[in-house]
């Protein structure tokens, strides 16, 4: 969930919509509040809970053409569609909001980059490699959501997946690397980044004290000690501000 300027979003819809509208529930959020819901890519972990949860939250969803049409397939056939290309920078009330597209094997994948007034937050999800566009479009944040899938050396070790898999994971179009997580978060890194969250942890092929170590380790090798580290987990987290004494805020 992001907010922002008096918007409410939520991005993709990946846990069942029972679990969605409790966690809702549980937070004192109603579903009535929310302004839209955006789509990164069309994979079941990422719209497993859109159906149902639309006819709780009859709210716009965001996507592009491709997405959408591989997601009608799956039945979510009554959707109020707002259709953006990879790449359109387009406004939700105050908040402008920057696609840009990602490498991942879905039919049009894409991260946001969030801006309101005074600050700005990316969120990155399922990508296999780091492109220069990628990297310019983050620059400047105050606060980003990233993907840190595995370890290297773990999904190496990992006797539970094919090398098939192990292959298609770690490809181009796969998932990203606490190292290639790392290496971007150093590159946008700046003195006003606050907080980088790590997100689409392996359960077997990475751990959370893990991914911390090496990203903040590359931080401290840049200079950039004061950037706060977190891991996302299977509940939800308390509200993190994106800069102090400003109104915007990611969950």
């Amino acid at each position: 969930m992001v907010e922002s300027e008096g918007v409410r979003l939520l991005v993709d819809a990946g846990l069942s919509a029972k679990q969605l509208l409790a966690r809702m529930q549980g937070l004192g959020l109603s579903p009535d509040s929310f302004n839209g819901i955006l789509l990164t890519h069309e994979h079941g972990d990422h719209i497993r809970g859109l159906r149902v949860l639309l006819k709780h939250m009859p709210v716009p969803v965001y996507t592009t053409a491709a997405t959408a049409r591989v997601v009608k397939d799956t039945g979510v056939d009554d959707a109020t569609w707002k259709i953006f290309d990879a790449g359109q920078i387009f406004r939700i009330g105050g908040v402008q909001i920057e696609s840009f597209a990602i490498q991942h094997d879905a039919v049009d994948p894409v991260g946001f980059v969030f801006q309101g007034q005074r600050s700005k937050f990316g969120l990155l999800s399922d990508a296999g490699f780091v492109t220069r566009s990628m990297v310019e479009r983050l620059r400047g944040v105050h606060g980003l959501f990233v993907e840190a899938n595995y370890d290297e050396a773990l999904l190496e070790a990992d006797t539970k997946r094919p090398w098939s898999t192990k292959q298609r994971i770690s490809s181009r179009h796969g998932h990203l690397s606490n190292a290639q997580t790392a290496a971007l978060v150093a590159e946008v890194a700046h003195p006003a980044l606050r907080r980088v969250v790590l997100g689409h942890l392996s359960q077997d092929c990475n751990a959370p004290d893990l991914a911390i170590s090496i990203l903040r380790k590359s931080l401290e090798e840049i200079g950039h000690c004061h950037v706060e580290v977190h891991c996302a987990c299977a509940e939800a987290s308390p509200w993190w501000e994106l800069a102090a004494g400003q109104e915007s805020k990611a969950r």
